[in-house]
């Protein structure tokens, strides 16, 4: 499967941004799938997963009451909605599927798209 990440931009402290990740491939739907972000001079960090069928969530902590993901397979699509963003949540977002069940682990993830870039300027 190929993943299609879009709608960063640069905003300002305490605005949103919705994200989304394009699937290729009519197994879309089988495929948990997570977004991950990477700041600069730091190291990738685990955002949030879903189930397949979108029934789970997992959510880190530091975003938390202020993401929403959330998929429609019948448009192959992910999204991710970022409420209340803060200047921390800059970073570079990636969305990723897995074969298997949803996790935190970029590990366990086997297709990765190229990023999107969110800037929150404080």
């Amino acid at each position: 499967v190929q993943l299609q990440a879009s709608g960063g931009g640069l905003v300002q402290a305490g605005a949103s941004l919705r994200l989304s990740c394009a699937g290729s491939g009519h197994t879309f739907s089988r495929y948990a799938m997570g977004w991950f972000r990477q700041a600069p001079g730091k190291e990738r960090e685990f955002v949030v997963a879903i189930s397949w069928s979108g029934a789970r969530t997992y959510y880190a902590e530091s975003v938390r009451g202020r993401f929403t993901i959330s998929r429609d397979n019948a448009k192959n699509t992910v999204y991710l909605q970022m409420n209340s963003l803060k200047p921390e949540d800059t970073a570079i977002y990636s969305c990723a599927a897995a074969k298997g069940d949803y996790s935190s682990d970029p590990n366990r993830y086997d297709y990765w798209g190229q990023g999107t870039l969110v800037t929150v300027s404080s």
